[in-house]
């Protein structure tokens, strides 16, 4: 089992890094979330949008999109089984977008945070 998580959190790294993604926030090989095996991102390390995302949701907003704070289903299964509602998505704005682009973070009940650059297709858990 935990060799099939450690792989899994490989290939989300291999994801991150083929998409261009890890560019924008440095993924720590080395490290992985032992709850979820998803690799792992140190705050500091996100882009400073996403920083100010975390800074809207410490204080409560405002937030400059009406879908943020909504449920996020983690209908991909990308992040571990939790009851509807336990996870909460927030917009990371992407410089030069038109629209909301694809960069979120993901809250769990319990405080843990994720990063995903390409619209849920990969993830990392935020290390604080």
């Amino acid at each position: 089992m935990r060799l099939l998580v450690l792989a899994l959190g490989v290939l989300a790294l291999g994801a991150l890094v083929l998409t261009g993604c890890a560019t924008q926030a440095t993924v720590d090989q080395a490290s992985v979330d032992p709850a979820s095996g998803l690799p792992a991102v140190a705050l500091a390390d996100l882009p400073p949008e996403a920083r100010q995302t975390l800074d809207h949701i410490r204080s409560g907003g405002p937030f400059p999109y009406r879908q943020d704070g909504a449920i996020f289903e983690n209908r991909e299964g990308r992040l571990p089984t939790r009851e509807s509602g336990y996870y909460r998505e927030y917009t990371v704005p992407t410089p030069g977008a038109d629209d909301r682009g694809a960069r979120r973070i993901v809250l769990g009940a319990d405080g843990e945070m994720y990063w995903t650059p390409d619209h849920y297709d990969s993830f990392a858990w935020i290390d604080p």
